[in-house]
């Protein structure tokens, strides 16, 4: 008690319980009110987004082996180190600045301090949209990290994080959100494009990428035998699922957060329907596997739900509860039929990251323009009298992400590849890559 009243007396003396005078703050405006509530609403969002990364960095440790952690964990945290340095060096101002190419996603490069500060006075909106498109360029990054685990060298991995944040993730972004800013509409906003919230200009970004990578790189050790998939099992479902939880929970901020605003409640409208897409994923993957298998998978269907997110990234504030569980629905099949073509085709995916994030990010970037209804935010899909133009418009935008991401980053992989080494050793590979690429273990055993 003596200790509350010393705090009481403190607070008081403060002038936080003082009564008129000086000591309270001027009125807010309603209009002021409402610009702060939208800022903080937008930090909080771009938190959750930023804590997505814990989830991918535990997804991807799970799904792989023990002898890899460490070099999982120091990929997935440099890559958003790094990532947020030169997208704040480069890639912000190439995304949303004046367009050296009008619409085709050039920007003027430049620090991010050229456009949110002005004649030197901060734009404190512009630090709040600074902040969040930054957490939504590392998930980007972040990505690619699984689709070449236990096999890439460290050094060309960093590399290719600088480039990606950079360049690779900026010039498509400038093509479908560079009007978020205000200075210019890209290419594919002028058409109409529908991705609020990163289907296609994250996720599949990221997952092309991802893809390139993989192919370059080739399968790991011990893949594919005698014309069979041999199964390189995970370490750790328990940390897998819970960077699933993990990653779910992010994405109430990943999609609802882009509403940047909290005005008209659109941010509940667009939570429902991403959490129905993911029960609806994670339920779809789990019967599939059971018909499959014999026995529900854990690591598909974790997959499943995260299918089920990604596909609703782009429809999310475009599309009814009934829709979001069907995009979800076909997300979850997508994504099984997906991972086991390219275990077929040879193309080793450790984490499932291509079909999750490339597969179901065009998957779901084509439902905006099939499920789009003109009560969800005042278009209208094929399927509710808007015509085949919609569904054109979608697949302009997923062509050119593919034949952007997968090009610039096949052309940097086999830069990297022919120079410094994209690959570690097959020794390497063998004793794991967390002592020699990094000198520590994840799980050390006392001796």
């Amino acid at each position: 008690m003596r200790s509350l009243a010393v705090l009481m007396l403190a607070l008081a003396g403060s002038g936080l319980f003082a009564q008129g005078g000086t000591a309270e703050p001027p009125p807010m405006s309603d209009a002021v009110l409402r610009s702060e509530v939208n800022w903080l609403w937008t930090c909080i969002a771009a938190f959750l987004v930023f804590f997505m990364q814990a989830g991918f960095s535990l997804v991807e440790a799970g799904f792989t082996r023990a002898k890899n952690t460490v070099n999982i964990l120091m990929k997935n945290f440099m890559d958003f180190a790094l990532g947020s340095l030169f997208f704040w060096l480069i890639g912000f101002s190439i995304m949303f600045g004046p367009q050296l190419l009008t619409g085709f996603g050039f920007g003027s490069p430049g620090f991010a301090e050229s456009l949110i500060v002005k004649d030197g006075v901060p734009d404190k909106w512009g630090f709040a949209f600074l902040i969040f498109q930054m957490v939504f360029a590392g998930t980007a990054a972040t990505i690619v990290s699984g689709a070449m685990a236990e096999r890439t060298k460290f050094i060309s991995y960093v590399i290719f994080s600088i480039v990606i944040t950079g360049l690779i993730y900026p010039v498509f972004g400038s093509m479908a959100w560079a009007g978020l800013w205000g200075l210019n509409k890209g290419f594919l906003e002028l058409k109409g494009f529908i991705d609020f919230a990163g289907s296609t200009v994250v996720h599949s970004v990221g997952g092309w990428a991802g893809l390139a990578g993989a192919l370059i790189l080739g399968p790991r050790l011990g893949k594919y035998q005698d014309g069979k998939v041999v199964p390189i099992l995970g370490h750790n479902m328990t940390i897998a699922a819970l960077g699933v939880f993990i990653l779910w929970f992010g994405w109430f901020g990943f999609n609802p957060g882009s509403t940047t605003s909290v005005g008209g409640g659109n941010f509940a409208i667009i939570a429902v329907t991403t959490n129905m897409a993911a029960a609806a994923g994670a339920t779809a993957a789990m019967i599939v596997t059971w018909i499959l298998f014999k026995k529900p998978d854990i690591g598909l269907t974790l997959n499943g739900a995260l299918a089920g997110l990604v596909a609703i990234t782009a429809p999310c504030a475009n599309v009814s509860i009934s829709s979001a569980v069907l995009i979800g629905l076909v997300a979850g099949v997508l994504v099984v039929f997906s991972v086991i073509f390219f275990d077929k085709i040879k193309i080793d995916d450790p984490v499932g990251a291509v079909s999750v994030h490339g597969v179901c990010g065009a998957w779901g970037t084509l439902a905006a323009g099939l499920f789009a209804e003109e009560a969800y935010g005042g278009i209208k899909g094929l399927f509710f009298g808007g015509g085949f133009d919609p569904v054109i418009t979608q697949l302009t935008g997923i062509l050119i992400a593919f034949v952007w991401s997968f090009g610039a980053s096949s052309v940097l992989f086999l830069t990297l590849k022919y120079t410094i080494g994209l690959r570690v050793s097959e020794d390497e590979e063998i004793q794991g890559l967390d002592i020699l690429e990094h000198g520590n273990e994840a799980y050390p055993v006392s001796k």
